[in-house]
């Protein structure tokens, strides 16, 4: 399913800040998610807003992803007709949850929008497949938290992808100005919006030294 996940390029973030185009007059709501920059908060990046009423369906799913910094997600439907569904946290709260892990199946009311369909709805979660996250260590007081150090950061700059490995949740970048490596942690990516990286992908970047050698604490994609 990773692999699945990673090859997925119809329906990631990006896409979903365009989806719900329907004219306003409404009684249900749709979640629409914006472009998120790194010096936003992830608060900001899911915004709420009335769209039309449209027939809802039921529909079992099983989740792929979901980010917890943005809350939202995307879930496999039964029926291939229909593709991904998107799951905004808002719909988990009945349930007591947030976010849910990769693997757990839902069943939903959806209702189909401009670029696809959208959990309206949680009626059931089935945990029995679902790939819960490791529980991890408490971190060393003198852990580097990338998001503290962008104020120490310098401007963005060129780099491209040297590698990236997406189970182990990092990987590094050449800086474009000497050709040095910079390290780069998944959730950087993440908090730009970027669910993938390709060698040679063209990024910017801001650089902080770190205890290890340069470390990229925001990115953004090279548009130029």
């Amino acid at each position: 399913m990773r692999n699945e996940t990673q090859q997925d390029a119809n329906m990631t973030a990006q896409a979903v800040s365009v989806m719900l185009g329907v004219p306003a007059s409404v009684s249900e709501p749709v979640f629409e998610v914006a472009e998120q920059s790194p010096e936003q908060s992830p608060e900001k990046s899911v915004a709420a807003t009335p769209m039309a009423t449209v027939d809802a369906r039921a529909i079992g799913g099983v989740i792929k992803w979901f980010d917890v910094t943005r809350g939202f997600g995307f879930a496999v439907a039964d029926d291939e007709t229909v593709g991904d569904i998107l799951v905004h946290f808002s719909v988990l709260q009945p349930h007591g949850r947030r976010s849910l892990p990769e693997g757990a199946r839902v069943e939903t009311v959806s209702v189909q929008r401009g670029r696809g369909f959208q959990a309206r709805e949680i009626v059931s979660i089935d945990m029995t497949n679902a790939v819960e996250e490791p529980v991890r260590a408490p971190s060393s007081p003198d852990r580097i938290d990338p998001v503290a150090m962008i104020d120490a950061a310098g401007p963005y700059e060129a780099a491209a992808v040297k590698w990236f490995n997406r189970l182990k949740g990092y990987g590094f970048l050449v800086r474009g100005a000497d050709g040095s490596d910079i390290f780069v942690h998944m959730e950087t990516l993440r908090r730009a919006g970027i669910e993938s990286v390709e060698p040679d992908q063209p990024l910017r970047v801001r650089v902080v030294a770190g205890r290890k050698g340069p470390l990229a604490v925001a990115v953004e994609k090279d548009l130029g």
